[in-house]
This record gives C-alpha cells, sequence and structure tokens, in this order.
C-alpha cells in the first residue's frame, strides 16, 4: 500500500509540520519555565504561568505527529516494522505521548502562581517542571535524528520481506 508521490508529499509536509510544532511548543515551555522564576515583574511572572498552559497545543500536535508517522510509515517503502529507525522512531514518539498524557497536571502553572505567591517556594516548584519538558525535548531531537539519518539496519521481518521480494522477482 504504497502512496502515490503527491499524498505522499502532503503527508510528508504534514508530519513534519506537526513534529516540528511539537518541538516548537516543548521549546516555549521550557522558556517559560526558565523565564518564570527570574522575572522582578509580578505580571510579567503570572503571564509566564499563565502562558504555560500549553497542554491544549501540545496535546494535539503529540497525537498529530504520532498519526501522521504512523501514516507515513505504512504508507511508503520504509515501513513500519522493516527498518529500525522508523520502529525506534515510532516507539519512542509513543513513549513521549503517553508520558506527555501522564504529566498533564504538571503542565501550566502552580495555583499558587496565579494567586500572588511569589517566591522560593514557587521558583522551587518551576525548577522541578523542567525535568520532563527537557527530557520530552531531547527524546523528540533524538526521533528528528533518525528520520534524517535514517541509520541502516533492518529488523527480521524486514529482511524476510526483502528476500521474499528478491525470490519473486527472480525469472
Amino acid at each position: 500500500m504504497t502512496m502515490t508521490p503527491g499524498i505522499r508529499k502532503f503527508a510528508l509536509t504534514a508530519h513534519i509540520t506537526f513534529s516540528g510544532g511539537w518541538i516548537g511548543a516543548a521549546i516555549a515551555y521550557i522558556g517559560l519555565v526558565l523565564a518564570a522564576p527570574t522575572g522582578q515583574d509580578a505580571q510579567m511572572v503570572r503571564a509566564a504561568f499563565l502562558a504555560m498552559e500549553l497542554r491544549y497545543v501540545l496535546v494535539p500536535l503529540a497525537f498529530a505527529s504520532l498519526l501522521s508517522g504512523l501514516v507515513m510509515s505504512l504508507g511508503t517503502k520504509w515501513g513500519l516494522f522493516r527498518h529500525y529507525w522508523v520502529l525506534i522512531s515510532f516507539l519512542l514518539t509513543t513513549f513521549a505521548t503517553v508520558v506527555l498524557l501522564t504529566q498533564l497536571e504538571h503542565v501550566g502553572f502552580p495555583t499558587g502562581a496565579v494567586a500572588g505567591t511569589h517566591g522560593a517556594e514557587s521558583r522551587s516548584v518551576l525548577w522541578g517542571q523542567l525535568l520532563h519538558p527537557v527530557g520530552g525535548l531531547l527524546v523528540l531531537l533524538v526521533i528528528l535524528v533518525l528520520n534524517v539519518y535514517k541509520p541502516r539496519g533492518m529488523t527480521p521481518y524486514g529482511w524476510r520481506k526483502q528476500h521474499e521480494r528478491a525470490r519473486v522477482s527472480r525469472p
């Protein structure tokens, strides 16, 4: 089930857009987490906390990236189970999406921050929020590198399919 060139280009464009958007949203969230505890102006700190409500962007981008990656793998010669880099990319994307969903309650601003609490306690909470977005960004960057460089290595399933095709094409 191979896509036509036009559909493949459309699907690839969508996948790159969603994946790049997810990376950009993660970077923006990290920037807000870093900016909020160092801000001196209470209004600016409050605005940074409120802007951390990126869950409405992160979750749709994560699912769109996962789904569009699945479509790309199933609709192109790479396949989902033929090459290790595709399979690892899919598994890492799934892992990052699951971690994002399990950490949703921590995405956003602490209640005390909006109420006006500003100080060491608020800063401690914010620094604690860096672990998952930084880890998630690193996972997304590993996926990006895998998809750009496409390291060699076929799975046993990929080898079997390649040998079956070679046998069929022989006279």
